[in-house]
């Protein structure tokens, strides 16, 4: 399947010179739902994973479908102040200003293998500091899926060395 189909594209949004790459058309086809999580465990098998974590907030979807898939738990990787309890935190720099994600302190077992999920890398800035809160719950980040990749925007770079795997790439 070719998810490109799937994928709209909206010219100058949120600002004017972006487009912005919209996974939701997949979301309402069960076939494109399907192919998302099948090639997600194809490049990330079942038993290499002791936990999903899912970049809010649209990672949250990719995260719950492979969470369910694997039979394994979800993580959510909040914005700052959105994770009632004890919190761990990472703050990063964004183009413009900077911003801060977390997650709870129990959520991540230590020694737990985390498979981090998001559906889009773009500058890399959030999904690498997503990595960092998951080594610093003493954890392994086998990897990161992403539905989209924005090549020219140079995201691996910036996350280093995890494994990067995603569905299409623009």
């Amino acid at each position: 399947m070719d998810l490109r189909n799937k994928i709209a594209g909206h010219p100058d949004f949120p600002k004017p010179g972006i487009l912005f790459r919209d996974f939701a058309p997949a979301l309402r086809d069960p076939a494109a739902l399907t192919y998302m999580a099948d090639e997600v465990e194809r490049r990330f098998p079942a038993g290499d994973i002791d936990v999903v974590a899912g970049i809010e907030s649209r990672g949250f979807i990719l995260g719950t479908l492979m969470a369910v898939r694997y039979n394994r738990g979800l993580v959510m990787i909040r914005k700052a102040g959105k994770t009632p309890g004890e919190t761990r935190s990472v703050s990063y720099d964004l183009e413009y200003g900077s911003a801060t994600i977390e997650t709870r302190d129990d959520a991540i077992e230590k020694g737990a293998r985390v498979l981090i999920c998001d559906d889009l890398l773009a500058t890399g800035g959030t999904a690498a500091a997503a990595a960092e809160l998951v080594e610093a719950a003493e954890a392994e980040v086998v990897g990161m899926a992403f539905i989209i990749e924005l090549k020219g925007l140079e995201g691996r770079g910036k996350i280093g060395r995890h494994r990067i795997e995603s569905l299409v790439e623009y």
